[in-house]
């Protein structure tokens, strides 16, 4: 089964809180604190691998979390980083942030990899917060959760040349000639549901990746058919053979088949209309008028093709001059990655602790990630401990900011479930 497209929500593990500890040693006087620090969380890692080919690995699973880092302990001992999470992908897979659609990464290469989700810091001990009037402090820093998000993965083919062309003219047949690739043949009158890979080896001809692409029908760059779903994988293709049904036993118009097919294409993207092409005049082996591949050929040079092949995929005529053309331009052809808009990329923001205040019935309230976490570290009641949460408090401007807002002695602060008196 070749899955191309899948979602899954990746988390990294959250950083271990800092200890709280003191020297107890018989013969060590004044031990003081010792608490050592909370471990990093693991990342999570994309890494793109050559051995796989589907996302169907994600349909089954597609919740991905990684170690959380240890809590630190006595005697200045280090907690334990939590073990990073590897997730292996198929070359060609590009990974996009779900909630803005933004590409994070196209991991085009084998090995290439990306950290999708950062492990959270580990907090510090109490024995950092030792100052000359501080040299008991009864609290310690809390470890800094994972990130967390809901990314897709997309792949786009690796195939140096791409089949293009209506359903039922020939596409499916002529890889099959050409490599050992197995797509299933028959008459159908409707598109291939997936993409067809195959290594193309003739002798004298460098090796190269072919694909049959499915999907292009009339309309598929509005989303018709499978559209969109489709069209994607030619982007990364150096080489389009465009296939025509040139006998006209079904009744259709070779010439007209090859404009729609353009206009697709032209409509998706600009980039992959202007992609070289050969045109490859499928079926001549059931043509009884020469005169209309002579027309067909004139029309299209006019056009400005000039690469028009008269092949027979059935019987095998004509095949290997348009392989051995095809290997002849694509050593042409640079292999470049895949082209990203700069506005579709995905801009890593630093995340920060925020804090929102608002005045609610004459109650000064502070919400938000600042908050929680502040308040993680402090131990309300011990005196060492409030003088330091009310020392961040005044560092951080949220002093400044409540005179600001016309607080006045006595008045009620609020964060969370603990509430003090102000006092100027």
């Amino acid at each position: 089964m070749f899955i191309d497209k899948a979602k899954i929500f990746v988390k990294s593990g959250d950083g271990g809180d800092g200890a709280i500890s003191f020297r107890r040693e018989k013969y060590v006087a004044l031990g003081g604190p010792d608490g050592g620090d909370g471990g990093n969380g693991g990342n999570v890692t994309l890494v793109a691998d050559r051995n796989l080919t589907t996302l169907l690995d994600f349909t089954y699973r597609r919740k991905y979390v990684a170690e959380s880092g240890q809590n630190g302990m006595g005697s200045k001992c280090y907690g334990k980083k939590g073990e990073d999470l590897y997730i292996k992908v198929p070359m060609g897979t590009v990974i996009r942030d779900t909630e803005t659609n933004k590409i994070m990464v196209d991991l085009a290469h084998d090995g290439d990899s990306y950290t999708v989700a950062k492990g959270g810091k580990g907090g510090k001990g109490n024995f950092h917060f030792t100052t000359p009037t501080r040299q008991a402090p009864n609290f310690a820093e809390p470890g800094m959760p994972g990130e967390e998000r809901e990314i897709t993965l997309e792949i786009k083919l690796l195939a140096d040349v791409g089949l293009l062309g209506f359903p039922n003219v020939g596409k499916s047949t002529l890889l099959s000639r050409v490599s050992k690739a197995k797509p299933k043949i028959a008459n159908y009158h409707f598109t291939t549901l997936k993409p067809n890979l195959g290594v193309v080896k003739v002798e004298g001809v460098p090796a190269f990746v072919m694909a049959d692409i499915p999907g292009i029908i009339e309309g598929a760059s509005e989303g018709v058919g499978l559209g969109f779903d489709f069209l994607r994988h030619i982007e990364r293709t150096r080489l389009l053979i465009h296939v025509v049904d040139i006998s006209g036993i079904e009744g259709r118009d070779p010439i007209g088949d090859f404009k729609k097919i353009n206009e697709e294409l032209k409509n998706y993207n600009v980039k992959l209309w202007d992609r070289p092409q050969i045109v490859a005049a499928n079926k001549s082996d059931m043509l009884y008028d020469e005169e209309v591949f002579e027309n067909f050929k004139n029309e299209l040079n006019k056009m400005g093709y000039d690469k028009i092949f008269k092949i027979s995929a059935a019987t095998n005529e004509g095949v290997s001059d348009l392989i051995k053309e095809a290997a002849r331009i694509l050593s042409t052809i640079p292999v470049k990655d895949l082209e990203i808009d700069p506005e579709e990329m995905y801009i890593e923001e630093d995340k920060k602790f925020t804090y929102d205040i608002r005045v609610e019935d004459g109650v000064y309230i502070i919400e938000g990630s600042f908050v929680d976490r502040l308040l993680r570290s402090v131990n309300v009641n011990d005196p060492d401990s409030l003088r330091y949460f009310h020392k961040v408090l005044k560092s951080k401007g949220i002093m400044d900011e409540l005179k600001e807002l016309g607080i006045e002695d006595g008045d009620l602060v609020r964060l969370n479930d603990f509430e003090f008196e102000f006092l100027l």
